[in-house]
Protein backbone atom coordinates (compact mmCIF):
# COMPACT_ATOMS: atom_id res chain seq x y z
CA UNK A 1 0.00 0.00 0.00
CA UNK A 2 1.39 3.12 -0.82
CA UNK A 3 1.95 5.96 1.92
CA UNK A 4 3.38 8.84 -0.13
CA UNK A 5 0.76 11.71 -0.47
CA UNK A 6 -1.28 11.71 -3.96
CA UNK A 7 -0.56 15.44 -5.72
CA UNK A 8 -2.56 17.93 -4.24
CA UNK A 9 -4.17 19.00 -8.18
CA UNK A 10 -5.74 15.47 -7.84
CA UNK A 11 -7.11 16.35 -4.43
CA UNK A 12 -8.91 19.70 -5.19
CA UNK A 13 -10.11 18.03 -8.66
CA UNK A 14 -11.62 15.09 -6.38
CA UNK A 15 -13.15 17.17 -3.92
CA UNK A 16 -14.60 19.52 -7.15
CA UNK A 17 -16.03 16.63 -8.52
CA UNK A 18 -17.65 15.20 -5.26
CA UNK A 19 -19.02 18.51 -4.71
CA UNK A 20 -20.70 18.71 -8.13
CA UNK A 21 -21.30 15.09 -8.54
CA UNK A 22 -19.98 15.64 -12.08
CA UNK A 23 -16.73 15.91 -13.90
CA UNK A 24 -18.20 18.58 -16.02
CA UNK A 25 -19.38 20.49 -13.31
CA UNK A 26 -15.89 20.47 -11.62
CA UNK A 27 -14.16 21.07 -14.79
CA UNK A 28 -16.10 24.06 -15.21
CA UNK A 29 -14.53 25.09 -11.24
CA UNK A 30 -11.75 24.77 -12.06
CA UNK A 31 -10.76 25.87 -15.67
CA UNK A 32 -9.77 22.48 -17.07
CA UNK A 33 -11.08 19.60 -19.92
CA UNK A 34 -13.87 17.38 -18.46
CA UNK A 35 -11.42 14.64 -19.87
CA UNK A 36 -8.37 16.08 -17.76
CA UNK A 37 -11.13 15.56 -14.68
CA UNK A 38 -11.68 12.40 -15.46
CA UNK A 39 -7.74 11.52 -15.64
CA UNK A 40 -7.25 12.73 -12.61
CA UNK A 41 -9.57 10.86 -10.82
CA UNK A 42 -8.71 7.80 -12.24
CA UNK A 43 -4.71 8.63 -11.24
CA UNK A 44 -6.12 9.73 -8.02
CA UNK A 45 -8.04 6.17 -7.62
CA UNK A 46 -4.73 4.18 -9.10
CA UNK A 47 -3.03 6.18 -6.40
CA UNK A 48 -5.34 4.87 -3.45
CA UNK A 49 -5.93 1.34 -4.42
CA UNK A 50 -9.82 2.23 -4.11
CA UNK A 51 -12.81 3.10 -6.49
CA UNK A 52 -14.06 7.15 -5.05
CA UNK A 53 -16.68 7.04 -7.71
CA UNK A 54 -19.70 5.02 -9.28
CA UNK A 55 -19.86 6.15 -12.90
CA UNK A 56 -23.75 6.11 -13.55
CA UNK A 57 -25.07 7.15 -16.73
CA UNK A 58 -25.98 10.29 -16.10
CA UNK A 59 -24.58 11.10 -12.65
CA UNK A 60 -21.73 10.28 -9.98
CA UNK A 61 -22.38 8.76 -7.06
CA UNK A 62 -19.48 8.79 -4.12
CA UNK A 63 -18.38 4.98 -3.50
CA UNK A 64 -18.25 4.47 0.39
CA UNK A 65 -14.73 5.46 0.42
CA UNK A 66 -14.99 8.36 -1.83
CA UNK A 67 -17.89 9.17 1.34
CA UNK A 68 -15.17 8.43 3.86
CA UNK A 69 -12.53 10.29 2.11
CA UNK A 70 -14.30 13.39 1.10
CA UNK A 71 -14.67 15.28 4.60
CA UNK A 72 -10.80 14.46 5.45
CA UNK A 73 -10.09 16.10 2.10
CA UNK A 74 -12.00 18.96 2.90
CA UNK A 75 -10.76 19.23 6.36
CA UNK A 76 -7.30 19.37 4.51
CA UNK A 77 -7.68 22.16 2.12
CA UNK A 78 -9.36 24.32 5.31
CA UNK A 79 -6.42 23.68 7.18
CA UNK A 80 -3.91 24.51 5.00
CA UNK A 81 -6.21 27.60 3.67
CA UNK A 82 -6.53 29.16 7.62
CA UNK A 83 -2.77 28.23 7.86
CA UNK A 84 -1.84 30.37 4.80
CA UNK A 85 -3.93 33.01 5.79
CA UNK A 86 -1.73 33.28 8.57
CA UNK A 87 1.38 32.80 7.38
CA UNK A 88 0.69 35.72 4.85
CA UNK A 89 -0.63 38.23 7.53
CA UNK A 90 -4.00 38.30 5.71
CA UNK A 91 -6.18 40.86 7.96
CA UNK A 92 -7.76 39.07 10.24
CA UNK A 93 -11.25 40.60 9.44
CA UNK A 94 -11.27 39.66 6.34
CA UNK A 95 -14.29 36.80 6.64
CA UNK A 96 -15.56 34.54 4.03
CA UNK A 97 -19.14 34.15 3.19
CA UNK A 98 -21.17 31.29 1.68
CA UNK A 99 -24.19 31.69 0.42
CA UNK A 100 -26.66 30.70 -3.01
CA UNK A 101 -26.68 33.44 -5.39
CA UNK A 102 -30.48 34.24 -4.89
CA UNK A 103 -30.11 35.21 -1.34
CA UNK A 104 -27.04 37.01 -1.60
CA UNK A 105 -28.38 39.08 -4.81
CA UNK A 106 -31.92 39.54 -3.44
CA UNK A 107 -31.60 39.88 0.38
CA UNK A 108 -27.51 40.51 1.65
CA UNK A 109 -26.20 43.11 -1.55
CA UNK A 110 -28.77 45.53 -1.04
CA UNK A 111 -27.81 45.61 2.82
CA UNK A 112 -24.39 45.58 2.81
CA UNK A 113 -23.82 49.06 3.13
CA UNK A 114 -25.79 48.85 6.44
CA UNK A 115 -23.25 46.56 7.48
CA UNK A 116 -20.11 48.25 6.41
CA UNK A 117 -21.40 51.56 8.30
CA UNK A 118 -21.86 49.67 11.46
CA UNK A 119 -18.50 47.69 10.70
CA UNK A 120 -16.14 49.45 8.61
CA UNK A 121 -13.16 47.57 10.01
CA UNK A 122 -14.03 43.94 8.53
CA UNK A 123 -14.23 43.13 4.68
CA UNK A 124 -16.19 40.54 2.99
CA UNK A 125 -15.39 37.45 0.51
CA UNK A 126 -18.70 36.83 -0.82
CA UNK A 127 -18.72 33.44 -2.52
CA UNK A 128 -22.27 32.08 -4.09
CA UNK A 129 -23.48 28.88 -5.51
CA UNK A 130 -26.68 27.69 -6.99
CA UNK A 131 -27.31 24.94 -4.49
CA UNK A 132 -25.60 24.92 -1.24
CA UNK A 133 -22.50 22.22 -0.63
CA UNK A 134 -23.33 19.07 1.76
CA UNK A 135 -20.41 19.75 4.35
CA UNK A 136 -19.61 23.51 5.21
CA UNK A 137 -17.64 24.92 1.92
CA UNK A 138 -14.49 25.00 1.48
CA UNK A 139 -12.40 28.04 3.00
CA UNK A 140 -15.64 29.56 4.28
CA UNK A 141 -15.73 31.37 8.05
CA UNK A 142 -19.72 31.84 7.71
CA UNK A 143 -22.79 30.03 5.42
CA UNK A 144 -25.92 30.92 5.40
CA UNK A 145 -27.62 28.08 3.93
CA UNK A 146 -30.86 27.54 2.37
CA UNK A 147 -31.86 23.71 3.58
CA UNK A 148 -34.59 21.10 4.59
CA UNK A 149 -32.47 20.96 7.82
CA UNK A 150 -28.85 19.83 8.53
CA UNK A 151 -26.90 16.72 8.79
CA UNK A 152 -25.88 15.26 12.22
CA UNK A 153 -22.29 16.34 11.08
CA UNK A 154 -22.88 19.82 10.51
CA UNK A 155 -22.74 22.42 13.56
CA UNK A 156 -25.11 25.23 12.31
CA UNK A 157 -28.28 27.62 13.81
CA UNK A 158 -31.61 28.05 12.70
CA UNK A 159 -31.59 31.80 11.56
CA UNK A 160 -34.80 32.16 9.76
CA UNK A 161 -38.19 30.55 8.42
CA UNK A 162 -40.21 31.81 5.91
CA UNK A 163 -43.28 32.07 3.70
CA UNK A 164 -43.96 31.02 0.44
CA UNK A 165 -46.42 32.41 -2.56
CA UNK A 166 -46.95 33.30 -5.86
CA UNK A 167 -45.37 36.92 -7.49
CA UNK A 168 -46.74 39.02 -10.15
CA UNK A 169 -45.92 42.17 -11.92
CA UNK A 170 -48.17 45.15 -10.79
CA UNK A 171 -49.98 45.40 -13.88
CA UNK A 172 -50.56 41.61 -14.49
CA UNK A 173 -54.55 40.43 -14.46
CA UNK A 174 -55.54 36.75 -12.72
CA UNK A 175 -57.65 35.68 -10.45
CA UNK A 176 -56.89 32.92 -8.24
CA UNK A 177 -59.49 30.28 -10.03
CA UNK A 178 -57.56 31.26 -13.49
CA UNK A 179 -54.29 31.07 -11.58
CA UNK A 180 -53.98 27.92 -13.03
CA UNK A 181 -53.99 28.79 -16.86
CA UNK A 182 -51.12 31.66 -16.47
CA UNK A 183 -47.20 30.68 -17.63
CA UNK A 184 -45.38 29.85 -14.18
CA UNK A 185 -42.50 29.81 -13.09
CA UNK A 186 -40.39 28.35 -10.04
CA UNK A 187 -37.24 27.04 -8.55
CA UNK A 188 -36.74 23.09 -9.15
CA UNK A 189 -35.84 20.72 -6.47
CA UNK A 190 -37.88 22.56 -3.31
CA UNK A 191 -40.98 21.92 -1.55
CA UNK A 192 -42.02 25.46 -1.56
CA UNK A 193 -43.88 24.73 -4.88
CA UNK A 194 -46.73 25.28 -6.98
CA UNK A 195 -49.07 22.60 -6.16
CA UNK A 196 -48.17 22.54 -2.64
CA UNK A 197 -48.95 26.22 -2.15
CA UNK A 198 -52.50 25.09 -3.70
CA UNK A 199 -53.10 22.22 -1.78
CA UNK A 200 -51.96 24.04 1.85
CA UNK A 201 -55.11 26.27 0.77
CA UNK A 202 -57.27 23.96 -0.47
CA UNK A 203 -57.32 24.99 -3.98
CA UNK A 204 -58.27 21.92 -6.62
CA UNK A 205 -54.45 21.75 -8.96
CA UNK A 206 -54.73 20.01 -12.33
CA UNK A 207 -51.10 20.59 -12.25
CA UNK A 208 -50.27 22.72 -15.00
CA UNK A 209 -47.16 23.02 -16.71
CA UNK A 210 -44.40 24.57 -14.76
CA UNK A 211 -41.14 26.69 -15.94
CA UNK A 212 -38.51 25.23 -13.48
CA UNK A 213 -34.89 27.36 -12.92
CA UNK A 214 -32.08 25.85 -11.01
CA UNK A 215 -32.21 29.71 -9.36
CA UNK A 216 -34.71 32.00 -8.48
CA UNK A 217 -32.61 34.66 -10.17
CA UNK A 218 -33.53 33.06 -13.79
CA UNK A 219 -37.29 33.35 -12.39
CA UNK A 220 -38.38 36.21 -10.84
CA UNK A 221 -37.33 38.82 -13.59
CA UNK A 222 -38.69 37.22 -15.99
CA UNK A 223 -42.13 37.39 -13.78
CA UNK A 224 -41.04 41.13 -12.86
CA UNK A 225 -41.18 41.60 -16.68
CA UNK A 226 -44.91 40.31 -16.85
CA UNK A 227 -44.17 36.94 -18.27
CA UNK A 228 -45.87 35.13 -16.00
CA UNK A 229 -46.55 34.35 -11.99
CA UNK A 230 -43.80 32.94 -9.74
CA UNK A 231 -43.17 31.56 -6.52
CA UNK A 232 -41.13 32.48 -3.96
CA UNK A 233 -40.65 33.70 0.06
CA UNK A 234 -40.12 36.60 1.56
CA UNK A 235 -36.58 36.67 1.57
CA UNK A 236 -36.16 36.73 -1.68
CA UNK A 237 -39.12 39.46 -3.00
CA UNK A 238 -40.28 41.31 -0.07
CA UNK A 239 -38.02 44.44 -1.24
CA UNK A 240 -38.87 44.13 -4.62
CA UNK A 241 -42.34 44.05 -3.71
CA UNK A 242 -41.93 47.07 -1.57
CA UNK A 243 -40.02 49.00 -4.35
CA UNK A 244 -43.29 48.28 -6.09
CA UNK A 245 -41.50 45.59 -9.13
CA UNK A 246 -43.50 43.15 -8.14
CA UNK A 247 -46.81 42.26 -6.14
CA UNK A 248 -48.68 39.08 -4.19
CA UNK A 249 -51.95 39.31 -5.88
CA UNK A 250 -53.84 36.41 -3.24
CA UNK A 251 -53.63 36.53 0.59
CA UNK A 252 -52.47 32.80 1.33
CA UNK A 253 -48.90 32.84 2.69
CA UNK A 254 -47.69 28.89 3.06
CA UNK A 255 -44.75 27.96 5.55
CA UNK A 256 -41.62 27.16 3.73
CA UNK A 257 -40.22 23.87 4.55
CA UNK A 258 -36.78 24.25 4.13
CA UNK A 259 -35.29 27.59 6.37
CA UNK A 260 -32.40 29.07 6.45
CA UNK A 261 -29.46 28.22 8.37
CA UNK A 262 -26.14 29.93 9.71
CA UNK A 263 -22.78 28.02 10.06
CA UNK A 264 -19.55 29.10 11.30
CA UNK A 265 -16.46 27.24 10.45
CA UNK A 266 -14.16 26.38 14.15
CA UNK A 267 -11.89 29.26 13.05
CA UNK A 268 -14.54 32.00 12.73
CA UNK A 269 -16.22 30.76 16.24
CA UNK A 270 -13.24 33.16 17.65
CA UNK A 271 -12.61 35.72 14.97
CA UNK A 272 -14.33 39.20 15.83
CA UNK A 273 -14.73 39.54 12.41
CA UNK A 274 -17.08 36.78 11.30
CA UNK A 275 -18.86 37.07 14.84
CA UNK A 276 -20.01 41.09 13.88
CA UNK A 277 -20.75 39.46 10.59
CA UNK A 278 -23.09 36.44 12.37
CA UNK A 279 -24.28 39.02 15.33
CA UNK A 280 -25.26 41.49 12.06
CA UNK A 281 -27.01 38.61 9.89
CA UNK A 282 -29.09 37.47 13.34
CA UNK A 283 -30.62 41.23 13.91
CA UNK A 284 -31.59 41.68 10.73
CA UNK A 285 -33.02 38.54 10.02
CA UNK A 286 -35.03 39.48 13.34
CA UNK A 287 -35.96 43.00 11.69
CA UNK A 288 -36.83 42.02 8.29
CA UNK A 289 -38.77 38.76 9.80
CA UNK A 290 -42.52 39.18 8.43
CA UNK A 291 -43.37 35.51 9.28
CA UNK A 292 -45.70 36.46 11.99
CA UNK A 293 -46.72 40.11 10.65
CA UNK A 294 -49.05 42.12 8.76
CA UNK A 295 -48.11 42.31 5.11
CA UNK A 296 -47.19 45.94 4.10
CA UNK A 297 -49.96 47.39 2.22
CA UNK A 298 -47.78 47.07 -0.88
CA UNK A 299 -47.64 43.79 -0.97
CA UNK A 300 -51.28 43.18 -2.64
CA UNK A 301 -53.71 44.88 -4.83
CA UNK A 302 -56.15 46.98 -3.53
CA UNK A 303 -60.06 45.31 -3.68
CA UNK A 304 -60.97 48.13 -6.51
CA UNK A 305 -57.99 46.66 -8.66
CA UNK A 306 -58.50 43.28 -8.06
CA UNK A 307 -61.79 42.35 -7.35
CA UNK A 308 -61.49 38.54 -7.28
CA UNK A 309 -59.09 38.78 -3.92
Amino acid sequence: MKTSLPPLGWLRTFEAAARHLSFTGAANDLNMTQSAVSQQIKGLESHLGKTLFHRRPRALELTPTGTTYLPVVREAFRTLTNGTRAISGSQKNVVQVQCNMSFAVQWLSPRLGRFYDAHPDVLLNISTEIWEPRDMAEGADVEIRFSLGLADTVRGELLHRDHYYPVCAPDYAVTLTELHQHRLFDCSNLMANFPAWAEDQGLPWPNPPVSYATTYMACLPAVAAGAGLGLAHDILVSDLIRQGQLIAPFDHRAPVPEAYYLLLSPQAEHAPGAQAFANWLRAEMAQDDCGGKAWPKAFKRTPQAHPDN
